[in-house]
């Protein structure tokens, strides 16, 4: 079960509430059809209607082969014509099972909890529409291989499902049995993700996709009930995920991208969610210094004065969308009210919402962080 023992310097009950965007997005969600990975066959997948399937970003057709084929890199240059239609349905799902338990504490009106349960219900337990828990086929590069390690990343915004989960059954929205096979499900998922050869590969990485597989395996320990392996990420949170950070508050490996202003954003707030998730009145991973003597304050400190002027920015600009962030990012909400940080709040306040190009929406992991408050 996912619950906290949080001790916070900005009291986030006094945060403004957004009713009036929440209700209209779970209205939307009530009216669209309910997406379903089952919706939309990948062509080129080598796996079932049921294994979620997507494309590595940044790989394009060779232009000297008839076919295309082995696709080339272009690191940073995202490839419009790559499947993305598994990605979009389920962040479609989280959006509208979110903003539906949301609505569903702000009103009591049971037809949002409804319509939340059967979404739920539909993407991850019925057998003729249900996504298969593990992600074999994840950004497969066209003649080169049918899923990678790294495209673990891509259920990046599975981690705010528990939370919508886990408020529907509180408020007495969701039966035992329901809440039951999602915690099987999720189970199942991470137990894919520490033992197959994917899992392991992305564990292991030394960049954002190894801060964001732990986001994940956080998130998933805790609303499975696995207390061991939610020890395991905090210690791997303090002892490598943090050696990534350098004595300035940057993150070297980030920076040295082709984007490294939107991978410096992502990565510093996948790594304040940690902090968040983990950090205990005996463990304060928010304090916790890296053999550098950084810890998350001086990387916060780092990105701030480039969210708030980004003309101020030092190092190249990104190849692709660099006008198109900063946007809002949850990071600047748990740590504002963690370290009581009234700017990173007013901040989080002025920033853009909701997200557009779909390159800056899959960037952002989690939409609603008042309410995982």
């Amino acid at each position: 079960m996912l619950s906290f023992e949080k001790q916070f310097r900005i009291d986030p009950t006094h945060l403004p509430v957004e009713k009036e965007r929440i209700l209209r997005q779970a209205q939307d969600a009530m009216q669209r059809p309910i997406a379903h990975i089952t919706d939309v066959t990948a062509p080129l997948s080598e796996g079932t209607i049921h294994d979620f399937y997507s494309n590595g970003d940044y790989w394009w057709p060779d232009p000297k082969k008839t076919d295309g084929l082995p696709y080339i890199q272009r690191d940073g240059q995202t490839n419009p014509d790559n499947f993305v239609a598994h990605r979009l349905a389920m962040r479609q799902m989280r959006t509208d099972v979110v903003s539906l338990s949301i609505a569903y504490a702000l009103t009591g009106d049971p037809a949002y909890a409804g319509h939340g349960v059967r979404i739920l219900e539909e993407f991850f337990l019925d057998p003729k529409t249900r996504m298969n828990p593990n992600l074999n086929y994840a950004q497969a590069i066209p003649g080169i291989c049918a899923g990678r390690g790294i495209g673990i990343i891509d259920t990046l915004h599975l981690i705010e499902v528990p939370f919508a989960i886990e408020r529907l059954k509180r408020l007495g929205g969701m039966t035992e049995r329901c809440y039951a096979g999602l915690k099987d499900w999720f189970a199942e998922y991470l137990g894919w993700m520490l033992t197959s050869s994917n899992g392991i590969q992305e564990m292991n990485a030394a960049n954002n996709h190894g801060v964001c597989f732990f986001a994940q395996a956080a998130v998933f320990a805790l609303f499975t009930d696995n207390q061991l392996l939610v020890d395991f990420c905090r210690q791997h949170y303090k002892k490598v995920l943090l050696e990534q950070m350098d004595a300035d508050g940057s993150f070297p490996r980030e920076l040295a991208r082709t984007k490294p202003y939107n991978y410096s954003i992502f990565v510093i707030d996948n790594m304040v969610t940690l902090c968040y998730l983990l950090s205990t009145p005996k463990e304060n991973l928010w304090e916790y210094p890296n053999q550098k003597g950084a810890d998350i304050r001086k990387g916060l400190d780092f990105i701030t004065p480039y969210l708030i002027d980004k003309s101020l920015w030092p190092y190249p600009k990104d190849v692709m969308y660099f006008e198109d962030f900063p946007v809002r990012s949850s990071f600047l909400v748990f740590a504002g009210c963690a370290l009581g940080r009234e700017e990173l709040l007013e901040l989080y306040q002025r920033l853009p919402y909701p997200f557009t190009p779909e390159e800056v929406s899959r960037n952002n992991a989690i939409q609603e962080p008042v309410f995982l408050l």
